[in-house]
């Protein structure tokens, strides 16, 4: 019998916002991974959980029933719980199980909600404040960044090349590259998310879970690397069932299911190519989000 080729790589891109999500969707995911023999990377917040001072967020998202009513009062009713104080045990054990964690925010509310306009002070004490608690957590520097909600503004891309991360993954996409801003470089490179998530299909109307997974599995027939975004607080408990037929069925169409840093650790920063980063429309989200724009053609390759 002939080996089974494989079509494509498939990254899992695993974000964590709420004290529940890190509590019981991190476990949940991780027995699920290992289940599919999958790599992925956790992007964790890891200061006060406030998801209460973003219910206008959650409720356009249609995540009220998979929250629930505590975490949705955190932040305003209750006090906002610590979540890389409450579960760094639970995170700690996620990278010594062998995945990739990567630091996602301090507050991912509030950086969701303010960082586009944000100054470069305010940008610069939340990222150190994530980075700090994820260097006691772990024992080490975070080596990748993934913008809550892919929002982000241009300190905070900065801040990815001064503060040393090896990659980040900020922004929607189709592919890595070399942000710019205005004719700025920024020389740490951008693997963005590149596939619609199960909540932005969702959100369409006429679209069940079934339908949801048919226009994925339609979207990686195509070899090449793509990026998947799920949620700790969404796939990692309501929809985990969908998700475990998802993955079951990317490794029967011969996928590799793969962390990010294994797309990162074969990029040629020199040989990417440089995009600007924009803000735009994703269908089945209300918020605008942070976008690869045109490539930037220098003199030598329009010259070519």
């Amino acid at each position: 019998m002939q080996p089974r080729q494989t079509m494509s790589r498939i990254a899992l891109k695993i974000d964590v916002d709420t004290l529940r999500g890190a509590l019981v969707g991190v476990p949940r995911l991780v027995d699920l991974l290992r289940k599919h023999e999958a790599q992925a990377t956790f992007f964790v917040s890891l200061g006060p959980d406030q998801t209460g001072r973003a219910i206008g967020l959650a409720m356009q998202r249609h995540r009220l029933g998979h929250y629930g009513i505590k975490t949705l009062m955190h932040g305003t009713l209750l006090p906002g719980p610590d979540i890389g104080r409450a579960c760094r045990t639970i995170l700690a054990a996620t990278r010594d199980a062998g995945f990739e964690v990567g630091v996602r925010a301090w507050r991912s509310a509030a950086w969701s909600r303010h960082v586009e306009r944000a100054r470069s002070d305010w940008t610069e004490r939340e990222m150190k404040r994530a980075i700090d608690r994820f260097t006691d957590i772990f024992g080490e520097a975070p080596h990748a960044h993934g913008a809550a909600d892919w929002q982000t503004n241009i300190h905070a891309l900065r801040l990815t090349q001064r503060l040393g991360f090896a990659y980040a993954s900020d922004c929607r996409g189709t592919h890595p590259f070399v942000p710019m801003i205005n004719g700025e470089i920024m020389l740490c490179p951008q693997i963005p998310t590149t596939l619609p998530t199960l909540e932005e299909l969702l959100a369409i109307a006429g679209t069940d879970e079934a339908s949801a997974l048919r226009r994925l599995l339609e979207r990686t027939q195509a070899p090449g690397n793509h990026v998947f975004a799920l949620q700790a607080e969404l796939e990692g408990m309501k929809w985990l069932p969908t998700l475990d037929r998802l993955l079951g069925q990317w490794r029967g169409q011969g996928h590799s299911l793969i962390a990010l840093n294994d797309i990162a650790n074969a990029l040629n920063i020199a040989a990417l190519p440089r995009h600007e980063i924009l803000r735009g429309e994703i269908t089945g989200r209300a918020d605008m989000l942070t976008t690869q724009g045109p490539e930037f053609l220098s003199d030598w390759r329009e010259a070519a």
